[in-house]
Order: C-alpha cells, then structure tokens, then sequence
C-alpha cells in the first residue's frame, strides 16, 4: 500500500467529528474506505473534508441528478481524471483512475489509455485531450470543450480536483498504489475494478457532502449554485489559508511564478526556484504547485521546523497546489464564460 511521507496521518480508528464523518461517507460511496491521497491531508480537517466534498459531488456524483443534464457518464469523468493525472505525472493516481476505469466496465478502454493510446470512441478520445490539456492554460483544446454546457460542472470540477489531488498525492505518498506494485499488472487491476463495480454504479445524492463543509457559498460561475460548486469554492479558502505559513515577498515569488508559467514540467533547477536554505517554504509551495514529484527529504527537513507540524505541512504544500490549480481555473473559466456568451448571444 501507498506510504505517507511526512506526515503521520489521522486515520478512521483515531478520527472524530467531521474528519470521521468524512471516512465514514468515503467507504460508503466511493468503495475505499481510506484513499490515500485524500488521507495524506487529514491532519488539516479542513482540506481534508473540502477535498472529499469536491471528488464526491465531481466525480462520483457528476450531472446526472444534480443538474438535469442529460447524464455525463462515469466512465467519461473517470477518463478526465485519468487525462489529469497523466498530464501530471501522477502515478499513484494513474494506476488508481485506470483501476476505476475498469471498474465501470470500460476494460478496453482502460488499458488503451494507460498504454498511451486513444480511446476508440471519438467521443472519448476528445474528452481525454482535453483532459490532458487542462494543465496547459493556453491549449487550443481548452477552447471548445468537447461537452455540452449541463456537463461543464462535474467535467470541469473533476479536472480541478485531480490537479490538485495529484498535487497531494506526489507530494505526500509514494508512487505504488498496491504492496510490490502489483498494480503494474492487467490481472490485478481488472480485479481491483471488480471489486468495486457495484459502488461506481450506484447513483448517488448530490450535496450529501456539503454538511461536512462551513458555511457553503456559490462557488464559481462554471459551476453557481451546484454542490460542485460549493465544494470547490470551500477548498479555495481552506487551501489558501496556508499563504500565511509565507511572507509576503514569498507569496509574491510563489504567485508570480505561477502567473508566468505556461503548462510545461519544469526542468530539474530552474531560475524562479528558491534556494532551499534561505527560502524554504516558497520552494516547497512552488514545487508542490509545479513539480510536486520533485519534493525530497532535503526540502521538507529546511522547513518543517518547530512550530510547524504536520498540519502546517499539508496547509503549505495545499496552498502552492491550489496556486497551480487557481492558474488552470481561471482559464477553463474564461473559455467557459465566452461560450456561453457566444451560445446565447
């Protein structure tokens, strides 16, 4: 199984309130009583409820009942996730979205993809581009989203999650998902999706997740007034309170490096990286937000002094994965809004 670094995580045995609120609703609806990604953030209730919240009402949920949409499918927003993920360079969660790809039925597909192929649906085969493209803010894919309007919600909220999920998952897990990586084979993950077919094809509530949540707001213009969106605006202010574990000159450098960066993976070193002696918590937000696979020992060990814990950890790692994330929305926003204008113009 997937080893924490870092950090000791609360785990369902040790946790109260809202955090085993949370557990509790994961091994009913998603099938997993203890997704490592999502764990790895449990010192921070906060992040860790909101998380939760925005992989329900996204993925798990989608449009089907929230929205009257029509129905997005499953399998099309487990392939956004996947897209995600391989754009990311996140192998945990690669191996864990071709798992649940699997899980749907879609086996074919499933393994086509994580050989670097095409879905043979054209339809499919769309959608992951534009998957893929959502790191890159000025991908010509990103211009005319090959969904309808009623689907942008939990297609888009999807995408926002698993940047920021992956973010996490490369940053405070290893990469193996199964104990001697035994998800490396066809057998064992067709198994694993199995084992959770009856749980990928259940319809669920929308909003059962919000009670975990503070005082839930609108959220976002691509997705107002939805569950999607209250979860999403809920992990933009738990995420972005960790801006204050920096000082003000090591926001800006982490916010102006985001701002200039233009979708690729950076280089081993590069210029806008801080020196990890004299800058250590913008390095490791800006890594957590553009190379988070990059982390080593070295740079957590230059920050995580007293007082910071664990909680402190995650919170700083969460606010330089949502800078990254934040980037990626404003341009899946703004395509957004200038269809609907040109749709109903």
């Amino acid at each position: 199984m997937a080893t924490f670094r870092y950090t000791d995580p609360v785990l369902p045995k040790s946790a109260t309130g809202r955090t085993a609120e949370a557990y509790a609703q994961m091994a009913e609806d998603f099938g997993i009583a203890e997704p490592a990604p999502l764990v790895a953030l449990s010192p921070a209730p906060e992040l860790f409820t909101a998380t939760w919240a925005l992989l329900r009402e996204s993925l798990l949920v989608g449009g089907d009942d929230a929205f009257g949409s029509g129905g997005t499918t499953r399998t099309g927003r487990e392939l956004v996730a996947l897209g995600v993920s391989l754009a990311n360079r996140c192998p945990f969660c690669v191996s864990a979205h071709t798992v649940m790809l699997h899980a749907t039925g879609d086996h074919r597909v499933a393994e086509r993809v994580l050989r670097g192929e095409q879905p043979e649906d054209p339809a499919q085969a769309r959608l992951l581009a534009w998957a893929q493209a959502t790191r890159t803010p000025q991908a010509p894919e990103l211009v005319s989203p090959p969904f309808p309007q009623a689907h942008a919600p939990a297609h888009i909220g999807t995408a926002l999650s698993f940047h920021f999920i992956n973010r996490v998952a490369s940053s405070l897990i290893t990469e193996a998902m199964l104990p001697c990586n035994a998800q490396r084979f066809r057998a064992v993950r067709s198994l694993g999706g199995r084992t959770l077919q009856k749980t990928v094809r259940r319809t669920f509530a929308p909003g059962d997740s919000l009670a975990l949540l503070d005082d839930p707001q609108p959220g976002p213009t691509w997705a107002a007034g939805t569950p999607i969106g209250s979860a999403y605006a809920a992990l933009r202010a738990a995420a972005t309170m960790g801006a204050g574990l920096l000082d003000e000159a090591d926001q800006d450098l982490v916010q102006a490096a985001v701002a200039a960066w233009d979708g690729a993976h950076p280089p081993l070193s590069w210029d806008a990286l801080p020196d990890r002696a004299s800058r250590p918590g913008a390095r490791l937000a800006l890594l957590a937000a553009l190379a988070p696979y990059r982390i080593t020992d070295e740079d957590v060990a230059a920050w995580k002094k007293p007082p910071f814990s664990d909680h402190c950890l995650v919170h700083l790692l969460a606010y330089g994965a949502f800078t990254a994330v934040d980037r990626i929305e404003s341009a899946l926003a703004a395509h957004h809004s200038a269809r609907f204008t040109k749709e109903t113009s």
